[in-house]
């Protein structure tokens, strides 16, 4: 199966690959109206305050730390 993505110019040119859908000949997908790149700026947007680099680096470093002590145990 081969993707591409078209751009139509005419609305003559829906309804052809409307009814070649209908013979079962090619499948529409309608893409969301939000991109991935769009989504994550809106879940970005909603963080009130970011966390610092320090403060990231401090978590993962606990993290690890805490790994590592249940491997040796």
């Amino acid at each position: 199966m081969e993707t591409i993505t078209v751009s139509i110019l005419n609305p003559k040119a829906a309804q052809l690959l409307q009814n070649l859908a209908e013979l079962n000949l090619i499948s529409i997908h309608i893409p969301s109206e939000k991109s991935f790149g769009a989504l994550i700026e809106q879940m970005r947007s909603k963080v009130a305050l970011a966390p610092s680099l320090d403060e990231i680096t401090a978590e993962v470093e606990a993290v690890r730390a805490e790994r590592y002590a249940q491997k040796s145990v």
